[in-house]
Protein backbone atom coordinates (compact mmCIF):
# COMPACT_ATOMS: atom_id res chain seq x y z
CA UNK A 1 0.00 0.00 0.00
CA UNK A 2 1.13 3.59 -0.39
CA UNK A 3 -0.03 6.55 1.37
CA UNK A 4 0.50 10.58 1.08
CA UNK A 5 1.43 12.30 3.68
CA UNK A 6 1.33 15.88 4.95
CA UNK A 7 4.19 16.60 7.84
CA UNK A 8 4.78 19.65 9.63
CA UNK A 9 8.51 20.63 9.15
CA UNK A 10 9.84 24.02 11.25
CA UNK A 11 13.57 23.76 11.64
CA UNK A 12 13.15 25.54 15.44
CA UNK A 13 10.74 27.73 17.29
CA UNK A 14 11.88 30.22 15.96
CA UNK A 15 11.37 29.94 12.51
CA UNK A 16 8.05 29.57 10.60
CA UNK A 17 6.90 25.72 9.78
CA UNK A 18 4.98 24.59 7.10
CA UNK A 19 3.17 21.41 6.12
CA UNK A 20 5.22 19.05 3.51
CA UNK A 21 3.59 16.62 0.89
CA UNK A 22 5.59 13.28 0.56
CA UNK A 23 4.27 10.04 -1.20
CA UNK A 24 5.71 7.04 0.99
CA UNK A 25 7.44 3.75 -1.22
CA UNK A 26 5.19 0.62 -1.71
CA UNK A 27 4.47 -0.02 2.70
CA UNK A 28 3.86 -3.50 4.80
CA UNK A 29 0.40 -2.96 5.97
CA UNK A 30 1.75 -4.32 9.12
CA UNK A 31 4.71 -1.77 9.65
CA UNK A 32 3.83 0.63 12.60
CA UNK A 33 3.46 3.73 11.88
CA UNK A 34 6.85 4.41 13.22
CA UNK A 35 8.18 2.17 11.06
CA UNK A 36 6.47 3.92 8.06
CA UNK A 37 8.45 7.52 8.92
CA UNK A 38 11.26 5.23 9.12
CA UNK A 39 11.29 4.38 5.71
CA UNK A 40 9.72 7.53 4.12
CA UNK A 41 13.15 9.54 6.23
CA UNK A 42 15.46 6.25 4.30
CA UNK A 43 13.81 7.72 0.96
CA UNK A 44 14.74 11.51 1.55
CA UNK A 45 18.57 10.36 3.15
CA UNK A 46 18.93 9.08 -0.38
CA UNK A 47 17.43 11.93 -2.28
CA UNK A 48 20.20 14.16 -0.38
CA UNK A 49 16.56 15.05 1.57
CA UNK A 50 16.33 16.14 5.26
CA UNK A 51 15.03 13.57 6.82
CA UNK A 52 11.87 13.93 8.93
CA UNK A 53 12.63 14.29 13.08
CA UNK A 54 10.48 12.78 15.36
CA UNK A 55 10.40 11.33 18.68
CA UNK A 56 10.82 7.92 19.66
CA UNK A 57 12.43 5.18 22.46
CA UNK A 58 10.78 2.07 23.39
CA UNK A 59 8.48 1.62 20.44
CA UNK A 60 6.16 -0.71 22.61
CA UNK A 61 4.11 1.61 23.96
CA UNK A 62 5.78 2.45 27.54
CA UNK A 63 7.83 4.92 27.32
CA UNK A 64 5.32 7.99 26.20
CA UNK A 65 7.94 9.60 23.75
CA UNK A 66 6.49 8.54 20.39
CA UNK A 67 3.90 11.53 20.49
CA UNK A 68 2.23 13.01 17.23
CA UNK A 69 -0.82 13.88 16.22
CA UNK A 70 -2.47 11.95 13.50
CA UNK A 71 -5.12 13.27 11.38
CA UNK A 72 -5.86 15.91 14.72
CA UNK A 73 -6.03 12.81 17.18
CA UNK A 74 -2.81 12.35 19.57
CA UNK A 75 -1.77 9.20 18.71
CA UNK A 76 -3.83 8.44 15.96
CA UNK A 77 -7.59 6.78 15.39
CA UNK A 78 -7.31 3.89 17.90
CA UNK A 79 -8.17 4.23 21.76
CA UNK A 80 -5.89 3.25 24.33
CA UNK A 81 -2.70 2.97 22.27
CA UNK A 82 0.56 5.03 21.16
CA UNK A 83 1.75 6.16 17.88
CA UNK A 84 4.24 3.00 17.80
CA UNK A 85 1.15 1.04 18.74
CA UNK A 86 -0.65 2.49 15.46
CA UNK A 87 -0.06 0.15 12.27
CA UNK A 88 -0.78 1.01 8.95
CA UNK A 89 -3.56 -1.52 8.06
CA UNK A 90 -5.41 1.51 10.46
CA UNK A 91 -5.24 3.30 7.17
CA UNK A 92 -6.59 3.01 3.50
CA UNK A 93 -4.41 2.73 0.44
CA UNK A 94 -3.86 6.32 -1.26
CA UNK A 95 -5.29 8.18 1.78
CA UNK A 96 -3.80 11.27 2.86
CA UNK A 97 -2.43 10.90 6.79
CA UNK A 98 -1.85 14.74 8.29
CA UNK A 99 1.04 14.48 10.93
CA UNK A 100 1.88 17.11 13.61
CA UNK A 101 3.35 17.71 16.93
CA UNK A 102 1.92 18.18 20.14
CA UNK A 103 0.75 21.99 20.11
CA UNK A 104 0.45 23.06 23.68
CA UNK A 105 2.23 26.43 25.28
CA UNK A 106 3.98 24.48 27.59
CA UNK A 107 5.34 22.41 25.25
CA UNK A 108 7.94 24.32 23.18
CA UNK A 109 8.67 23.14 19.11
CA UNK A 110 12.12 21.54 19.24
CA UNK A 111 11.79 20.45 16.02
CA UNK A 112 9.50 18.76 13.54
CA UNK A 113 7.09 16.84 15.54
CA UNK A 114 9.48 17.09 18.15
CA UNK A 115 8.52 19.26 21.16
CA UNK A 116 9.70 19.63 25.19
CA UNK A 117 7.43 18.31 27.45
CA UNK A 118 9.58 18.95 30.22
CA UNK A 119 7.30 20.55 31.80
CA UNK A 120 5.68 17.12 32.46
CA UNK A 121 8.64 16.01 34.23
CA UNK A 122 9.17 19.44 36.98
CA UNK A 123 5.48 18.93 37.56
CA UNK A 124 6.29 15.47 38.76
CA UNK A 125 9.48 16.74 40.61
CA UNK A 126 7.38 19.11 42.41
CA UNK A 127 5.80 16.00 44.41
CA UNK A 128 5.44 12.40 42.73
CA UNK A 129 7.93 11.25 45.19
CA UNK A 130 7.64 9.58 48.94
CA UNK A 131 9.81 10.82 51.10
CA UNK A 132 9.15 9.16 54.33
CA UNK A 133 11.48 5.74 55.01
CA UNK A 134 9.49 2.61 53.52
CA UNK A 135 11.97 0.16 54.21
CA UNK A 136 13.27 -2.66 51.78
CA UNK A 137 10.44 -4.29 49.64
CA UNK A 138 9.75 -6.93 52.27
CA UNK A 139 9.23 -4.30 54.74
CA UNK A 140 7.01 -2.30 51.96
CA UNK A 141 5.00 -5.34 51.25
CA UNK A 142 4.21 -6.43 54.62
CA UNK A 143 1.58 -3.27 55.16
CA UNK A 144 -1.84 -4.30 54.22
CA UNK A 145 -3.39 -2.92 51.31
CA UNK A 146 -7.09 -3.96 50.16
CA UNK A 147 -6.98 -5.03 46.71
CA UNK A 148 -9.29 -2.42 45.38
CA UNK A 149 -7.09 0.30 46.55
CA UNK A 150 -4.58 -1.76 44.73
CA UNK A 151 -5.76 -2.04 41.28
CA UNK A 152 -7.09 1.34 41.23
CA UNK A 153 -3.51 2.85 42.21
CA UNK A 154 -1.89 0.61 39.72
CA UNK A 155 -4.31 2.27 37.23
CA UNK A 156 -3.51 5.28 37.99
CA UNK A 157 0.17 4.15 37.95
CA UNK A 158 -0.11 3.31 34.37
CA UNK A 159 0.45 6.84 32.95
CA UNK A 160 3.43 7.36 30.52
CA UNK A 161 3.50 10.99 30.59
CA UNK A 162 2.93 11.16 26.85
CA UNK A 163 0.67 14.02 27.05
CA UNK A 164 -1.62 13.28 24.72
CA UNK A 165 -4.37 14.78 27.30
CA UNK A 166 -2.65 17.54 26.90
CA UNK A 167 -2.71 17.76 23.10
CA UNK A 168 -6.09 16.97 23.04
CA UNK A 169 -7.28 19.34 25.63
CA UNK A 170 -9.06 22.56 23.82
CA UNK A 171 -7.68 24.52 27.11
CA UNK A 172 -4.04 22.26 26.61
CA UNK A 173 -4.90 21.32 30.47
CA UNK A 174 -2.24 18.77 32.41
CA UNK A 175 -4.81 17.84 34.65
CA UNK A 176 -5.60 14.01 33.82
CA UNK A 177 -1.37 13.50 33.98
CA UNK A 178 -1.56 15.58 36.98
CA UNK A 179 -4.27 13.85 38.94
CA UNK A 180 -2.74 10.06 37.78
CA UNK A 181 0.53 10.93 39.08
CA UNK A 182 -0.75 12.29 42.27
CA UNK A 183 -3.43 9.82 43.12
CA UNK A 184 -1.20 6.38 42.57
CA UNK A 185 0.53 7.80 45.68
CA UNK A 186 -1.83 9.33 47.66
CA UNK A 187 -4.14 5.93 47.70
CA UNK A 188 -1.60 3.99 49.29
CA UNK A 189 -0.75 3.84 53.03
CA UNK A 190 2.96 4.88 51.83
CA UNK A 191 1.78 7.99 50.62
CA UNK A 192 -0.63 8.91 53.66
CA UNK A 193 2.31 11.57 55.22
CA UNK A 194 2.40 13.79 52.26
CA UNK A 195 -0.44 13.21 50.69
CA UNK A 196 -2.05 16.97 51.00
CA UNK A 197 1.17 18.14 50.43
CA UNK A 198 1.77 16.52 47.23
CA UNK A 199 -1.37 17.23 45.81
CA UNK A 200 -0.96 21.54 46.23
CA UNK A 201 2.76 21.27 45.14
CA UNK A 202 2.27 19.62 41.68
CA UNK A 203 -1.13 21.44 41.30
CA UNK A 204 0.88 24.52 41.82
CA UNK A 205 3.56 23.92 39.21
CA UNK A 206 1.58 22.33 36.56
CA UNK A 207 -0.19 26.25 36.85
CA UNK A 208 3.11 28.05 37.18
CA UNK A 209 4.63 25.66 33.68
CA UNK A 210 1.32 27.26 31.94
CA UNK A 211 -1.02 24.19 31.34
CA UNK A 212 -4.07 25.54 30.57
CA UNK A 213 -7.40 25.16 33.12
CA UNK A 214 -9.32 21.81 33.17
CA UNK A 215 -13.34 22.47 32.08
CA UNK A 216 -14.25 18.60 32.14
CA UNK A 217 -14.88 18.00 28.21
CA UNK A 218 -13.15 14.37 28.31
CA UNK A 219 -10.97 15.07 25.11
CA UNK A 220 -7.99 13.77 27.77
CA UNK A 221 -9.46 10.53 28.89
CA UNK A 222 -10.56 9.91 24.73
CA UNK A 223 -7.14 9.83 23.58
CA UNK A 224 -5.10 8.51 26.67
CA UNK A 225 -3.12 5.52 25.54
CA UNK A 226 -3.75 3.62 28.97
CA UNK A 227 -6.98 4.69 29.39
CA UNK A 228 -6.61 6.57 32.18
CA UNK A 229 -9.96 7.92 34.24
CA UNK A 230 -11.42 11.37 34.55
CA UNK A 231 -12.32 10.19 38.44
CA UNK A 232 -8.71 10.73 39.14
CA UNK A 233 -8.88 14.25 38.61
CA UNK A 234 -12.20 14.20 41.07
CA UNK A 235 -10.11 12.65 43.38
CA UNK A 236 -7.02 14.97 43.29
CA UNK A 237 -9.38 17.96 43.12
CA UNK A 238 -10.57 16.63 46.74
CA UNK A 239 -6.99 16.26 48.06
CA UNK A 240 -6.35 19.71 46.30
CA UNK A 241 -9.46 21.54 48.44
CA UNK A 242 -8.46 19.56 51.87
CA UNK A 243 -4.95 20.55 51.22
CA UNK A 244 -5.91 24.51 50.86
CA UNK A 245 -7.93 24.16 53.83
CA UNK A 246 -5.59 22.24 55.84
CA UNK A 247 -2.30 24.74 55.31
CA UNK A 248 1.17 23.75 55.06
CA UNK A 249 1.90 21.26 57.95
CA UNK A 250 4.42 23.11 60.49
CA UNK A 251 8.13 22.11 60.13
CA UNK A 252 9.59 21.01 63.28
CA UNK A 253 11.88 23.64 65.36
CA UNK A 254 15.65 22.41 65.54
CA UNK A 255 16.89 20.85 68.49
CA UNK A 256 13.22 19.19 68.66
CA UNK A 257 10.50 19.64 71.56
CA UNK A 258 11.59 20.88 74.92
Amino acid sequence: MKVKLKVWRQKNANTPGAFQDYDTPELNPNMSFLEMLDVVNEQLISASQEAITFDHDCREGICGTCSLVINGKPHGPHRAVATCQTYMRSFKKGQTIVVEPFRAKAFPLIKDLVVDRKALERVQFAGGFISVRTGSPPDANSIPVPKEIADLAMDAAQCIGCGACVAACKNASAMLFVAAKVSHLNLLPQGQPERFRRAKAMVNQMDAEGFGACTVTGSCEAVCPKGISLDFIAKMNRDYAMALVKGEPKKAKAGGAG
